[in-house]
Parts: C-alpha cells; sequence; structure tokens
C-alpha cells in the first residue's frame, strides 16, 4: 500500500498536475511557432531559430518529467483511497453481533414473556431434549427457576448463532457441542437436578421458598458501608449490627381457604 498523503497535500499534487499540463500545451504551442519560423527562415536566420528549438525541446522534457514523478505520487494516491474504501466498505457489511436476551431483565409483560417461554419450549422439545444427559438432568419444575430458563435461553441463542446466523460455521457449532451445552446440562443439574414440583407447594415441613425476588444479605446497612468507603475507607470498617434474635426464613403467605 502506497503512504497514505494529507488531504491537503493531495489537493496541492492535484494542482501542480494541472499546472505542468498547462505548462507543456503552452510549450508545444511555442514549440510548433518556432518551428514554422525555422521553415520560413532562409540562411542565415535557420541556425538561430535551430538553437531555439533545441532550447524548448530541453524545457518541455523537464517538464515531461515532473508530470510524470507527480503522476506516480498521485497514482499512489488513488490507490490508498481505493483501499480504504474497500476496508470501509468491508466493516460496514460485516455483521453485527447477536445479542441474546436476558430471562432476568424481560420487561414486565406477561406476553412478552409468554413469547420467549413458547419458543424456547419449542426449541427445547427439537434440539435440547434430544440429547440423553440433558434429560436426565432437567427437572420437572425447570420453569420455576429464573437461573434455569436464563441458561436455556442463552444457550438456545448461541445453538441459533452456530448454526443459523449470519456467522454460522463449523467452528461455532463445534463450540456450541463441545463447551456450551454441555456446561449448561451440568450447571442445570447442579441447581436444580434433585428438585421437584412438590418442592416449591406449601406444606408442612416446607423446605424450599417458592421463586421471588432475591434479598441481597446486609442491603439495609449498604449506606454505612457507603459513606465509611467514601469518606475514611483508610480507618477501621464500621462493625457491623448484632444479627436478628429471630432469624429464619419468612413463611409464604397462606392460601385462601
Amino acid at each position: 500500500m502506497g503512504e497514505q498523503q494529507p488531504p491537503g497535500e493531495s489537493y496541492a499534487r492535484a494542482e501542480t498536475v494541472a499546472a505542468l499540463v498547462g505548462q507543456v500545451d503552452g510549450l508545444r504551442r511555442d514549440l510548433a511557432a518556432v518551428s514554422a519560423a525555422a521553415a520560413n527562415a532562409a540562411g542565415s536566420g535557420a541556425e538561430a531559430a535551430t538553437t531555439r528549438v533545441d532550447s524548448l525541446a530541453g524545457r518541455v522534457d523537464g517538464v515531461m518529467e515532473r508530470v510524470a514523478e507527480v503522476g506516480a505520487q498521485v497514482a499512489d494516491l488513488v490507490r490508498t483511497v481505493a483501499q480504504l474504501s474497500d476496508a470501509v466498505t468491508a466493516l460496514s457489511a460485516k455483521p453485527r453481533t447477536e445479542v441474546a436476551p436476558t430471562w432476568m431483565l424481560l420487561p414486565a409483560d406477561p406476553a412478552a414473556a409468554g413469547e420467549v417461554l413458547d419458543g424456547l419450549a419449542g426449541w427445547m422439545t427439537a434440539v435440547y431434549l434430544r440429547y440423553s444427559d440433558a434429560v436426565v438432568g432437567l427437572p420437572e419444575c425447570w420453569c420455576w427457576h429464573p437461573d434455569v430458563v436464563e441458561e436455556l435461553l442463552w444457550l438456545m441463542h448461541a445453538w441459533i448463532s452456530a448454526y443459523h446466523g449470519p456467522r454460522a460455521s463449523v467452528g461455532l457449532a463445534g463450540d456450541w457441542h463441545d463447551r456450551h451445552r454441555p456446561g449448561v446440562v451440568r450447571r442445570v443439574q447442579a441447581r436444580a437436578g434433585t428438585c421437584s414440583r412438590e418442592r416449591h407447594q406449601w406444606r408442612e415441613g416446607w423446605d424450599m421458598a417458592p421463586s421471588g425476588a432475591p434479598v441481597v444479605p446486609a442491603e439495609p446497612h449498604l449506606p454505612v458501608i457507603a459513606q465509611w468507603w467514601g469518606t475514611a475507607r483508610d480507618r477501621p470498617a464500621p462493625e457491623p449490627p448484632p444479627r436478628d434474635p429471630t432469624p429464619g426464613r419468612p413463611r409464604p403467605p397462606s392460601r385462601p381457604a
């Protein structure tokens, strides 16, 4: 690739080429006029006319050399511009990376949630549950676990990207089989493989809270930590308050009789 030139220098070179072409045309006209004068000269004037012709011819040769030099530089500039144009075109045509939706931040819209679950269930029937380890590791209550839904949702979009996306390839498909699918199967089984629909139901001896908004431990004390870290982080942290003397998981609301 030729060396990229600043725009101002490119314009200056173009003006130089135009000026040189004008000079060549003027010299050619002068040379024609002198040649005509030499042809009409008789005897004593012929030698002077020849000298003038030789001088003009030398000037023409010098100008032509400059034209050739600047022309080569302009050709390099044209190639550079063409290569930059191709690069911009290639970048513009490059497909964007597909973004997988997230179940955790889905809009508060039952229709949107239903559409996502319907699509996910269809894909699980067609693809995911064709694998025996996936069947064994998927609990019947999978849709009651937001983290399991999230795992399956991104895995589905990874599969779509590998097989049907604008950048679908054997390499992406291999990565899906080798890493993505086994990893999701393993995590789903570890998190919910022993769960059941019954464990999500209220009964005596209830041992698992229904899925809901999680509670961040010590969240009420975050302002105290923020004050310490923002003003006196080089000093000891403030002591945490005593634990609740009656800890325990809150019972779910009772069902209507």
